[in-house]
C-alpha cells in the first residue's frame, strides 16, 4: 500500500483551507452475473453506515458499517490534518463519514469515499473487512464514480482541486487531472470513454462574494489517458447533473438556483432555465443559509429519458418534469432536506434521500406520486445502484 498521501499536503490545499477559515481482484462488468441480485446502496453520512435496499421492492435488507477504524483514523491525524478535519466537519454541518459509494461488478466489494476522513476504502461485503485504503492529498474526499467496467475509481479531491483516479483492485493511484475549484460531481460517459467532473467553487464564501469562489466549471477528461479534453465555464457551482447517453445535453442544478438548467454540451451554452417555486423552509430563506450553497441537490432521469426528477432540497419536494418540453408534471411532497436522487434499475422510479428524516422517498415517474418511504440510517445522502450475491445479503447487519 502506498504511503499516506495526506502526509504530503499540497500548497494549494493549504491555501484553500486558509480561505475557508476566513468566512481481491475486480470482476469485469461483462462477467457472469446470473447469481447477482439488484440492490440500491444508500450512504448514511452521519451514521458511517451503508443501507442496502432491494432493487425492486425497495425493502431495507440491512447495513454495513464502513467506519470500524474510526478511532484509529482520528488518532493517527497530526495537527494539520486534525485542523483540516475540524474545519471541514464544521463546514459540512457535523459528522459526514460517507460521501459517495459504489459496488463492484462482481457484487462482493463496496467502495466508499469517506468525506471528512479524507480517504477512499474498499470493503469486502461478506466479511466486512477493509481490503485497502487510500488517502487523498487534500482535506476531504468528495463524490466519486466507478468506471463502467469496474476497474477504475475517480474521486474528487476537493481542497486539492484534482480528480484522483485509482485502480479499483488495489487502491493504487493511477493518476489525476486538474479540475475547477472544489471539484464535486463525477460521471463517466455511457461508453466509459470520458469523465465529467463538475466543480462548485469555495462554498464557505457568502453569495455576495461569489466572484471570489474560483473556477466553477465542467471538466471533461479522457478516461484512459486522463488528458483534459474540454472545459465549460459556469457562473455558479455545478451541482448534481444528468448527461444524456449521446452527450449532447446536460440537465444540471446550479448553486443558489431553485431549479435546473438545460445545457448544450456541443455549443457550451445554457438553452433553458427551469425555475421552480419556493416552498416550505425555502420561503424566505437567505441564499447564505442554503445547505452547501444548494437550493436543489439531486437530479435523475427516467429509464426512457422522458422524465426528470429534481430534489428540491430547501423546498421539501421533488419535481417530476417531462422532457423535451420541460413542463412540470407535479411537485411531490417529500421528507425533510431531500438531498440526492437516483433512478431504479427498472427505470420507473426516482429514489430521493430525505436527509433529516433518515428516509428514502420512492416516486413513480409515470404518476408523479410517492409510492413508498423507506427508513434507513442517519443522514442519508448518496445512492447508487448495484448487484450483490446472496452471500452478501446474508452477511448484512440488521
Amino acid at each position: 500500500m502506498p504511503p499516506p498521501a495526506r502526509r504530503r499536503r499540497s500548497l494549494a490545499a493549504t491555501i484553500i483551507l486558509t480561505a475557508a477559515l476566513l468566512p481481491g481482484a475486480v470482476t469485469p462488468a461483462n462477467a457472469s452475473t446470473a447469481a447477482l441480485r439488484d440492490v440500491v446502496v444508500i450512504g448514511n453520512s452521519a451514521a458511517g453506515t451503508v443501507s442496502v435496499l432491494d432493487g425492486h421492492t425497495f425493502a431495507n435488507l440491512g447495513r454495513v458499517n464502513v467506519i470500524p477504524d474510526l478511532a484509529q483514523r482520528l488518532g493517527e491525524m497530526d495537527l494539520i490534518e486534525r485542523a483540516g478535519y475540524e474545519i471541514v466537519r464544521s463546514q459540512k454541518g457535523g459528522d459526514r463519514w460517507v460521501d459517495d459509494l459504489a459496488v463492484s461488478p462482481d457484487g462482493r466489494r463496496l467502495y466508499v469515499s469517506r468525506g471528512i476522513l479524507a480517504d477512499v476504502v474498499a470493503v469486502d461485503l461478506v466479511t466486512h473487512q477493509q481490503l485497502w485504503r487510500w488517502e487523498i492529498e487534500g482535506f476531504t474526499s468528495d463524490h466519486m464514480a466507478l468506471s463502467p467496467d469496474g476497474t477504475r475509481i475517480v474521486v474528487s479531491d476537493l481542497t486539492a482541486g484534482k480528480a484522483q483516479v485509482l485502480d479499483a483492485a488495489s487502491g493504487a493511484r493511477i493518476g489525476s487531472f486538474t479540475t475547477g475549484t472544489y471539484p464535486h460531481g463525477n460521471d463517466y460517459s455511457a461508453d466509459g470513454r470520458r469523465i465529467y467532473n463538475a466543480s462548485i467553487g469555495t462554498i464557505s464564501l457568502p453569495v455576495e462574494l461569489e466572484f471570489l469562489k474560483g473556477a466553477r466549471q465542467l471538466t471533461v477528461a479522457d478516461a484512459t489517458t486522463l488528458r483534459v479534453i474540454r472545459r465549460y465555464t459556469f457562473a455558479h457551482g455545478i451541482r448534481p447533473a444528468v448527461i444524456l447517453p449521446d452527450e449532447t445535453l446536460m440537465y444540471a442544478q446550479l448553486s443558489y438556483l431553485n431549479g435546473f438548467v438545460e445545457y448544450d454540451l456541443t455549443r457550451g451554452v445554457i438553452l433553458r432555465t427551469v425555475r421552480l417555486p419556493l416552498a416550505g423552509p425555502g420561503v424566505g430563506m437567505h441564499p447564505n443559509d442554503y445547505p452547501q450553497n444548494s437550493a436543489h441537490h439531486g437530479m435523475a432521469i427516467s429509464g426512457d429519458l422522458t422524465k426528470l426528477c429534481s430534489a428540491g432540497t430547501i423546498d421539501n419536494y421533488v419535481a417530476i418534469v417531462s422532457r423535451p418540453a420541460l413542463t412540470v408534471d407535479r411537485l411531490v411532497p417529500s421528507g425533510n432536506l431531500p438531498y440526492w436522487a437516483t433512478t431504479s434499475v427498472d427505470g420507473n422510479h426516482c429514489l430521493v434521500t430525505n436527509s433529516v428524516d433518515d428516509t428514502v422517498s420512492v416516486i413513480d415517474y409515470r404518476t408523479a406520486q410517492e409510492v413508498a418511504r423507506v427508513a434507513v440510517g442517519d443522514f442519508p445522502q448518496r445512492e447508487r445502484l448495484g448487484r450483490v450475491t446472496d452471500e452478501v445479503i446474508a452477511a448484512l447487519l440488521p
